[in-house]
């Protein structure tokens, strides 16, 4: 019937059958029982709505649907925290990412990948062949048969439904009447009901929400953190239902409380329970169009010509799964797009709702398709449209100059701003291959509007230097260098376009000249000052670095320099070269005085701006355009004149000429810095040329001179040289493409992480002078690598290697080191030196030089090596007119100064090449090298024979007595065959030892004696887990310790760092650390003393408690008696592990606390893994009728009788556990026998069974040694032969071990032991692959929440469990306290103590209580040896056998709370982590 009532439907009718069924479906919005709201509209409205399209019962149509055909685009939209994939070999930009299904049916999964959790809003690009280079198809959407065709009936009615439901969809979803729903759905009366609503925002925080709904709601603490988690998933959530009139008063409250002075109130509004209940069907009903449209495109065909921009979460699935599955469909969107692009970021800048959820997010599935964006730069001039939105966006920050000034700016806003500039990197990230007219001009035109932005920043945010005060508030200075970071890619990205087509080059070039010059000629004209020096004249602008403004932010200029290869085309005069070079000078000049403290004044602003002017992350952009610069005016420039224009700017004038300088010590250090940085620019100049463009060098090149110069400073992880790479567009550095040819790589052992280690081959690449170098890398650059030449027994000279060939462009360079300036410049400092004027120069400042000295006669090539050359020469011998020196002389003269000492061999060497000595071409070189480095391997291997003779020696003579007594004693025993008896009435004589320890605290000596004052051990107690043999057991913390059940659920365990205290020195400690905490309240504590925990003052471990250590005593029949303090100690250890043990208060007259201290010992003994037995004692001695005094007799055979019932548990269980197909006849027989035991001599063949022989004989000696020392302190030493009776005779145990069972009811014990079988617990197993775990999160579905929304799913490893991590959903009340699924699950699975792996995060999580926990790195590497925290690296991962061992260890070694306490100890923070709600 129903189905028949839509068979005439029209827009009213559809109307009509929601608002008679939605109101009463969505009534319950406060308590909503969702599946029956499901079943309901499932019933009223979408079968009948299914069986009228589709014309048969749905699930059949559908399912044949299904099968008929799949789409070749996947489509599938990720949710935030999805993983998804990205192929580095075949996609086309890093945003191409495919969903995990789609990858593993890819041939993408044997690629190059990177593996991300995403952040929400994207979708997976399987299908998209402009996406991918290879492969853009899984096998699952692989195109197959035809899609299935919609018949005309099935068409029609989608056509009369279709627009209905859009438009319902979307005119609820932007309703903004609060009480009135449109005319069409109000059918029934209007009733009084009411809520109250209260919507997200990003300004308040969770628990500012959770307390404002508290205070005006009056409800408790868990219904508010309900409603705040519902508002930040969904959006809203109805907080009170009822009249109008308690609603709009509750609306009120919650204003009144969530408003302060810095904060506007939360969003409140009262909706009428009707609007409410049509606005999240509206929801619904988007869904199930969704849902529809991922069956068929077809019907997507339909849907065509609807276009909508109101709605967010929803309205982008569906947009996903319509408009973008077919490429002309997305062309018309993007077009559309594009024509309100201004608007749409306008708006959303605005806004406060995150990015995802905003229309502008699809950007990046538009502007990133090679066609599409082409398409949209020459018809729709997109680029031009990104960059005047940036410049509208911004003008608040444009000062009186129209310069960028970020002071007071809002760091949330910038975020959003940074939307506009990932646009614009979207649509360049591709470059064309064809170039047409109009889409030349329509790029020069985007060029043009995007200088003018960098016009803006040119110079902006201008610095003075303080003088006199300092600096009362630093700067806001972080705005500006982030802008610089996020356009460094462009920047790259318009010069790469520009360089893709001559003719567009030379007009970008043009436009960008004429730009620099407009900024530059702006200042007011002043008059020029004159400068002489050795006969050459300089005119210039009156400028100082130190007195007038100067500016960091030189975007213009360095585009400039970026197209430095224009200098092919145009000539001196045209370029302005003196104007250009003027502003990146400016800044060198900067960076150097900073270097000389001159700038102290300024405060850390300018500090950190000058750090990330050098940074890896801007230095592209920055530092080495400026260089670029630099180097164009040298090629441009007279030298002369170029060298004074840098003695001016740096302000050394003075210090070059004849003149007296200051005796001010502060002045000279400022003007030797001032000299050094100098001198490196100008080696940077003439040296530096790895620059395609400035000499014929490619990107690779480039890059093995990063890495070789990385790793001459030390070995280093290949994601240590990774981030000291700069990045392309695409996010790649190019390292993998060539570290092979210059490293070789070395396996990480179980902790650190794989190195990366030079190639001997390339160490004679080594520059000292690397102008990417820190003043740290240097000086540890330069000491790694002179103290490998001086293992090698070679001097420590570190010649600098030839660099390549300038371009023609750039050959006019090398003038400037034979120029009369550069003469002047040399002899002066090395005069200096000679004279020993040591205030006047610094041994850095002679390294420079001789650096400088170097490049004439060797690193200049072709014909200005020649001519250069003899310039040098010629002018090096000075001149009357000069009255110079022989430079070579004072070279000579400088090998006797004591200052340089160091340097000697460097002298040497540069006056070798200088000579013609040294000859650096040829085959003599290379044989000569190969006979030093096998001269220099023989006489390292004689050294090392030669120590190890002599170590050899010295030990033999220091154990000399040793020796002698060991060969006495194995003398004596072989003549007398006596073997000693370790226990029992026949125990032989002890072996009296003086035991005299040391305090760690005051290194005091003492002897432990029982008389003496106690010496204790530092221990932990802790309840344990890691023997249980039923995980599943739930743990009871209370009871009677006499008795543990089978399954061992749970024990108490004492662990010792072994480090000996005075119980007075401790005592002394632990009271100083009372003192200390109170003292620092505002310290988050990372232990508990309240209940006794304390630091270990050597290790660091974490403590509870201390050991008194009591001597080995001889047997004797009085009890012994204890000093006073060594009883205080037993108590206070006893009292601790009762306390622990069994989570009450101190009890010292409690009857279990002496059955709690046996039971640690004997649940610590099986812990350590060496000795698996259950400790018993005969039952007589807790028979109260018998009165049984002890004796030397009766303690020997008790301690005989205990070690008997010993054996015979590890027979038992050493039979039970094994598990070969060959021990089941072995086994059956023993349990046989051991019913029998009377008619055991009768068995020899299995009672000296050779088997059962072995494997006793195995377990006892694992455990003699220990035995012998601790409890027996008898000495025993037997040969080879005969090992087996030996022992037994030691032992006091028969040869035939079967004899024992006559001795105690072994049949009853026998049952008990069965329960204790010798296995040993362990870490669940992991997979191989982390893309395996991955997928079983995906698959993760909280069992509490009823959303889809991704989780944090965390993996238990100690019993494999699941569980939702940092969700209120998952959160327990557990006595009072409100505990997160990890801490709860910790409970029960690890007495406290527990191991978590963050699946998405590829974290371990180790944790204790309630309050203590911390990050551990997670078994899993990647083909570099190194973890991922976070998957930011996102490589492939694969489980370390090893490190998962490590981390079996620690858990069964007990020393998870000792890990704890030092991360906790090293990684001290203010807020620390509430690891109660993990």
């Amino acid at each position: 019937e129903q189905t028949s009532g839509f068979g005439w439907l029209l827009a009213s009718t559809f109307l009509q059958c929601l608002a008679k069924h939605v109101p009463n479906i969505y009534s319950a919005e406060m308590d909503p029982l969702l599946e029956k709201q499901e079943e309901m509209v499932q019933a009223a409205i979408f079968y009948p709505l299914e069986c009228y399209l589709f014309g048969e019962d749905p699930d059949t149509f559908l399912e044949k649907l299904q099968q008929s055909g799949i789409s070749q685009l996947c489509g599938k939209v990720f949710k935030g925290g999805e993983t998804t994939y990205s192929c580095r070999d075949c996609a086309v930009d890093p945003t191409c990412v495919l969903c995990m299904d789609c990858f593993q049916n890819s041939i993408h999964r044997n690629h190059r990948y990177k593996m991300h959790s995403s952040t929400g809003g994207g979708f997976c690009d399987c299908g998209d062949t402009e996406a991918w280079k290879a492969g853009p198809v899984c096998t699952k959407h692989e195109p197959g048969n035809s899609e299935c065709q919609l018949n005309e009936e099935v068409m029609e009615h989608s056509r009369r439904v279709f627009p209905s439901v859009v438009k319902y969809i979307v005119d609820m979803l932007i309703w903004e009447e609060e009480k009135e729903l449109p005319p069409e759905l109000t059918i029934r009366e209007k009733v009084d009901s009411y809520y109250c609503v209260l919507f997200n925002d990003e300004h308040h925080s969770y628990d500012h929400v959770i307390y404002s709904l508290q205070r005006a709601l009056g409800c408790e603490l868990g219904e508010a953190q309900l409603h705040t988690t519902a508002i930040d998933k969904e959006g809203r959530r109805a907080v009170k239902a009822g009249h109008y009139a308690s609603c709009q008063e509750a609306k009120e409250e919650i204003k009144r409380h969530s408003e302060n002075v810095s904060q506007r109130p939360l969003h409140v509004e009262v909706l009428h329970a009707d609007v409410m209940a049509h606005q999240k069907f509206a929801l619904r009903l988007g869904s199930w169009l969704n849902k529809l449209m991922s069956y068929s495109i077809l019907f997507f065909k339909i849907l065509k010509y609807w276009f909508f921009t109101g709605a967010r979460k929803v309205l982008h699935e569906l947009i996903f799964s319509s408009f973008f599955m077919e490429m002309d469909y997305k062309k018309h969107f993007a077009v559309e797009f594009v024509k309100y692009y201004k608007t749409l970021q306008k708006e959303y800048i605005s806004d406060d709702h995150d990015r995802v959820l905003s229309v502008t997010a699809l950007s990046v599935q538009i502007f990133t398709v090679p066609t599409l964006a082409r398409h949209l730069i020459e018809e729709q001039n997109v680029i031009t449209i990104i960059t005047e939105t940036l410049l509208e966006v911004l003008p608040e920050y444009l000062d009186k100059n129209d310069k960028f000034n970020f002071q007071g700016y809002s760091q949330d806003k910038l975020n959003r701003v940074y939307a506009v500039i990932y646009d614009l990197r979207y649509v360049l990230i591709s470059k064309p291959t064809v170039w047409t007219n109009r889409l030349r001009e329509r790029f020069l035109e985007g060029f043009v509007s995007f200088l003018r932005i960098l016009t803006c920043m040119q110079g902006m945010e201008e610095i003075k230097r303080q003088i006199g005060q300092h600096i009362e508030v630093d700067p806001d200075w972080e705005a500006a260098i982030a802008i610089q970071m996020q356009l460094k890619n462009i920047l790259l990205m318009f010069q790469e376009w520009c360089a893709c087509d001559e003719e567009l080059l030379l007009r970008a070039y043009k436009e960008c000249h004429k730009a620099v010059m407009r900024c530059s000629t702006n200042g007011r004209s002043r008059e020029k000052t004159v400068f002489h020096l050795c006969g050459h004249t300089l005119e210039s602008r009156p400028y100082r670095v130190s007195s007038d403004p100067v500016s960091i932010h030189l975007p213009l200029s360095r585009t400039l320099a970026g197209k430095c290869f224009i200098l092919l085309f145009v000539s001196p005069e045209e370029f302005q070269v003196e104007l250009l070079v003027e502003y990146p000078l400016r800044c060198l000049v900067l960076v150097a005085q900073v270097a000389a403290e001159m700038w102290r004044r300024n405060g850390l602003s300018l500090i950190s701006q000058v750090f990330y002017y050098q940074d890896v992350k801007c230095r592209e952009e920055m530092y080495d355009k400026d260089i670029i610069m630099l180097q164009i005016g040298a090629s441009l420039m007279d030298p002369n004149h170029f060298l004074l224009l840098l003695l001016q700017r740096y302000e050394l004038a003075d210090a070059f000429k004849k003149i007296k300088l200051t005796k001010d010590q502060d002045l000279i250090k400022q003007c030797n810095v001032l000299i050094e940085e100098m001198l490196q620019i100008i080696i940077y100049v003439v040296g530096e040329r790895y620059v395609p463009g400035v000499s014929n060098v490619t990107k690779e090149d480039v890059i093995m001179r990063e890495i070789i110069h990385l790793l001459c400073i030390e070995p280093m992880a290949h994601s240590a040289i990774t981030k000291s790479l700069p990045e392309n567009e695409n996010n790649e550095t190019g390292l993998e493409n060539v570290i092979d040819k210059v490293a070789t790589f070395k396996k990480p052992g179980v902790s650190g992480h794989g190195v990366y280690e030079l190639r001997d081959e390339c160490l004679k690449e080594f520059n000292m002078f690397f102008y990417h170098y820190t003043k740290t890398q240097h000086s540890k650059a330069e000491h790694t690598q002179k103290k490998r030449r001086k293992q090698e027994n070679r001097d420590e000279a570190l010649p600098p290697p030839p660099p390549p060939d300038f371009c023609p462009a750039f050959s006019n360079v090398v003038r400037i080191l034979n120029c009369d300036v550069m003469m002047h410049i040399l002899r002066t400092i090395l005069q200096r030196a000679v004279e020993l004027e040591t205030h006047l120069w610094t041994e850095a400042m002679i390294q420079m030089v001789w650096l400088v000295l170097v490049f004439p006669p060797w690193l200049l090539t072709g014909f200005f090596s020649s001519l250069n050359a003899f310039a040098f020469f010629v002018k090096g011998m000075g001149s009357s007119a000069l009255n110079a020196v022989n430079v070579l002389m004072l070279l000579e003269k400088l090998k006797r100064v004591p200052q340089l000492e160091a340097q000697k061999d460097t002298v040497i060497w540069i006056l070798q090449v200088h000579n013609g000595e040294i000859s650096m071409t040829g085959k003599n070189k290379e044989k000569a090298e190969r006979k030093r480095k096998a001269e220099a391997a023989r006489l390292h291997r004689q050294k090392i024979m030669a120590q190890m003779s002599a170590l050899q020696r010295n030990f033999i003579e220091t154990h000399k007595l040793l020796y002698e007594n060991t060969l006495e004693a194995q003398g004596k025993e072989d003549n007398s065959g006596f073997v000693s008896i370790a226990l029992g009435p026949k125990r032989g004589p002890s072996i009296a030892e003086k035991e005299v320890l040391t305090c760690i605290l005051c290194q005091e000596e003492q002897e432990v004696k029982l008389e003496s004052a106690a010496m204790v051990l530092s221990a932990c107690v802790q309840k344990s887990t890691a023997l249980t043999q039923n995980r599943s057991r739930i743990l009871e913390l209370s009871g009677d310790p006499l008795f543990m059940h089978p399954d061992l659920p749970c024990g108490t365990h004492t662990g010792s760092c072994g480090h000996v205290m005075h119980a007075a020195c401790w005592q002394k400690y632990f009271e100083a650390m009372q003192l200390n905490f109170r003292q620092r309240l505002h310290v988050e504590q990372i232990f508990d003393l309240e209940n006794g925990e304390y630091l270990c003052p050597l290790c660091k471990s974490l403590c509870n408690t201390v050991i008194p250590i009591v001597p080995l005593q001889a047997q004797k029949i009085n009890r012994a008696k204890y000093s006073s303090s060594i009883k205080e100690m037993l108590i206070l250890f006893a009292t601790t592990i009762y306390r622990v043990g069994l989570k009450v208060a101190p009890n010292e007259a409690d009857y279990r606390i002496p059955m709690m201290t046996w039971s640690t010992c004997a649940f610590t003994i099986q812990s350590i893994g060496k000795v698996g037995v259950v400790l018993s004692f005969p039952s007589l001695y807790w028979e109260d009728a018998v009165d049984l005094q002890p004796s030397s007799i009766s303690s020997a055979y008790n301690h005989l009788y205990l070690f008997h019932l010993t054996t015979l548990a590890h027979m038992t269980q050493i039979v039970i556990s094994s598990t070969t197909g060959r021990d089941v006849f072995f086994i059956s027989a023993f349990h046989r026998i051991s019913q029998q035991y009377c008619a055991l001599a009768g068995k020899p063949e299995l009672l000296n069974g050779r088997r059962m022989r072995i494997l006793v004989l195995s377990e006892l000696f694992s455990n003699t040694e220990m035995f012998q020392q601790s409890l027996f302190s008898i000495s025993y030493a037997v040969s080879e032969e005969g090992q087996f009776k030996a022992l037994c005779s030691y032992l006091s145990l028969p040869t035939n071990l079967f004899l024992l069972f006559q001795e105690t009811c072994f049949c009853v014990m026998m049952t008990l032991w069965e329960l204790y079988p010798r296995k040993r617990n362990s870490l669940i197993e992991l997979p191989e692959d982390y893309s395996c775990l991955l997928n079983q999160a995906s698959q993760f579905r909280c069992p509490r929440s009823s959303d889809d929304e991704q989780k944090h799913p965390v993996l238990c490893l100690f019993c494999g469990a699941m569980l939702c991590s940092q969700n209120t959903c998952c959160q327990e009340l557990v006595n009072g306290e409100e505990l997160g699924a990890c801490t709860s699950h910790a409970l029960q699975c690890g007495a406290g103590v527990c191991m978590f792996l963050k699946i998405r995060e590829c974290k371990v999580v180790l944790i204790e209580g309630k309050t203590r926990g911390c990050l551990y790195p997670a078994p899993y590497l990647d083909e570099y040896g190194e973890t991922d925290p976070g998957l930011k690296r996102g490589n492939p991962l694969h489980l370390c056998r090893e490190r998962y061992r490590k981390l079996h260890l620690l858990w069964q070694q007990h020393c998870i709370i000792e890990e704890i306490a030092r991360s906790q100890e090293t990684n001290q923070i203010f807020f620390g982590f509430n690891w109660q709600l993990l």
